[in-house]
């Protein structure tokens, strides 16, 4: 039967196929401010299915073993596709890149073709240039796909380079929660809330730290996340003899905005990157933002206007970037006032609009299968 389009017609079942907020990261905020934007809502009725399903009772000894983890969780999430699915109009796919796509967008890709369902693929990664060079699954992939969306000018341009077709529709920031302040004075209070992995190179952050320190005795850093690195950073804080260093450890997200509130600058240092929430989190709060050049960060954060840059793994120019913002107040009151404007056009009710006609454009390229299809 044709898909529906009328105004008057119930509202389009999507299929948010995304990590949930167990596994804390870009994707899963943005897929669960997604929902919590979609609740409630006239046109749209969206559903999570979980990349990451929680395991039964009986099978949570298995997951904490490294290789049997991953054969856990995919003997649950592909049933779980299959189920979720057949009950969606439209399937709109969270994807990261290289063994992450192939376990979780791929099936889900397979599966909504499979079923006659219409699939967007929301492509996060800033990964991206090297992923899509290397493999010529995803960029097949991505090119069957009905629609592909991204975040940024950046992927948007990665994707152009292998002649796949891309749109983009920003990530959200909610301005209530990350409520706008200016600091009068510029306190050294730093922030920083990337997870501990080698592609965010806190370790930089935390040698930029030093430096600053040496300047202002009183400089805090606070530093939120996890990850595989969470060990040898604090070694290399307690090497550095670095004091006012809080390892603030995973956060909620309903609590993130505590943190923002208590800063005073956020600080950055990622070798890869895409378009990171968390300088967006901060432009709304009104911490003027220092960060490397990494990815698609100099498409959203232009230097001298909305914030300050360094060169991928400078820690030197990441700290006299820092110490600029403290010692020029008219720079740092420009910097932060033109960030706060570029969160205008990213607010949920400029958002929504594209959304809801990106889904009905893929329901009138499509004829939807009855829900109950067979496999």
């Amino acid at each position: 039967m044709p898909r529906r389009t009328s105004a008057e017609a119930a509202p389009l079942a999507v299929a948010i196929v995304a990590p949930s907020l167990s596994i804390l990261g870009g994707q899963a905020v943005q897929a669960r401010r997604l929902l919590d934007a979609w609740r409630d809502d006239r046109d749209i009725s969206a559903f999570l299915v979980p990349i990451n399903p929680d395991p039964p009772t009986w099978m949570r000894p298995l997951v904490r073993i490294k290789y049997l983890r991953t054969l856990v969780t995919q003997l649950i999430y592909l049933p779980s596709l299959v189920r979720a699915l057949r009950r969606a109009d439209v399937v709109h796919v969270f994807s990261a890149s290289y063994w992450s796509f192939l376990l979780a967008p791929l099936p889900a890709v397979i599966i909504a073709r499979l079923l006659g369902r219409p699939v967007l693929v929301n492509y996060r990664s800033g990964e991206a240039p090297d992923h899509l060079r290397r493999s010529a699954i995803a960029r097949h992939t991505l090119r069957s796909a009905d629609r592909n969306i991204v975040p940024s000018r950046f992927l948007q341009q990665i994707f152009a380079e292998h002649a796949i077709p891309a749109d983009i529709i920003p990530n959200i920031i909610d301005t209530e929660r990350f409520a706008f302040r200016l600091r009068d004075p510029l306190r050294p209070r730093l922030l920083s809330t990337r997870n501990f992995e080698p592609l965010y190179d806190v370790a930089s952050t935390l040698r930029a730290f030093g430096i600053v320190q040496r300047c202002y005795p009183s400089a805090t850093l606070t530093l939120v996340g996890t990850g595989s690195g969470d060990a040898s950073l604090r070694r290399l804080a307690a090497e550095l003899g670095l004091r006012g260093v809080l390892f603030a450890g995973r956060v909620a997200q309903e609590d993130i905005a505590s943190y923002y509130a208590a800063a005073d600058i956020y600080v950055q240092t990622p070798t890869i990157d895409n378009m990171p929430s968390s300088i967006l989190e901060a432009f709304a709060s009104g911490l003027p933002v220092v960060s490397t050049e990494a990815g698609g960060v100099p498409a959203m954060l232009t230097d001298e206007v909305h914030g300050l840059l360094a060169p991928i793994g400078d820690e030197g120019r990441v700290a006299a970037q820092i110490l600029r913002l403290l010692e020029e107040p008219t720079l740092s009151r420009r910097l932060t006032l033109a960030a706060r404007d570029t969160t205008d056009a990213l607010v949920w009710d400029r958002v929504r609009d594209r959304w809801v006609a990106v889904y009905r454009e893929a329901c009138t390229r499509s004829v939807l299968q009855p829900r109950v299809t067979p496999v």
